[in-house]
């Protein structure tokens, strides 16, 4: 995986938007995301059960973000993933194949920073974040998601329903901690 800022110009949300500003492992330490690399080869199904475990993750789907993979939803599903938001858990993917981008907002500045994933990348955000996804340029990401309970995906989109819900306030709290 690889971070930096996103350079905030107008196009396609699918481009890198590459700032040639990177961003540390500390900043995304100070901000809660976790990220590791699992090379997609044999055993890695151990290595990710063991996260899961820890973690407390009990159920895992498949997604394949593709247009082959969400036919008509495809252009829909896009937009919404791509809509800033939050969620009351943490968002836990696996990048199985393709590739992708999850920007987070960094908490008190409100840069965005570009994740930049590929097959092997596992990536944890925490809840209360705001963030949002796009695939890449290939258009196609296959991911595991990680779910504590049953799997689900709920955004709540950046407004004041967002702003005071309790896992953004809590997000807040955590990070103003560490910095």
């Amino acid at each position: 995986m690889r971070a930096y800022y996103f350079d905030n110009q107008p196009g396609d949300q699918r481009l890198a938007h590459d700032s040639s500003r990177p961003v540390d492992a500390e900043t995304l330490k100070n901000l809660k995301v976790e990220s590791w690399h699992m090379p997609v080869t044999e055993g890695f199904e151990e290595k990710l059960n063991a996260i899961a475990s820890e973690r407390g993750y009990k159920n895992r789907d498949v997604i394949t973000v593709s247009k082959e993979g969400l036919g008509d939803q495809y252009e829909e599903k896009i937009k919404a993933f791509y809509e800033e938001h939050i969620h009351e858990d943490e968002e836990i993917r696996y990048i199985l194949s393709g590739g992708g981008f999850f920007d987070v907002r960094q908490a008190f500045t409100d840069a965005w920073i570009r994740l930049a994933v590929s097959a092997g990348d596992l990536l944890v955000i925490p809840a209360g974040i705001y963030h949002r996804f796009t695939v890449d340029k290939r258009n196609m990401t296959q991911a595991v998601r990680l779910f504590k309970d049953e799997p689900k995906w709920s955004a709540i989109y950046r407004g004041a329903k967002s702003d005071a819900n309790t896992h953004r306030v809590e997000y807040l709290k955590s990070v103003a901690a560490a910095a």
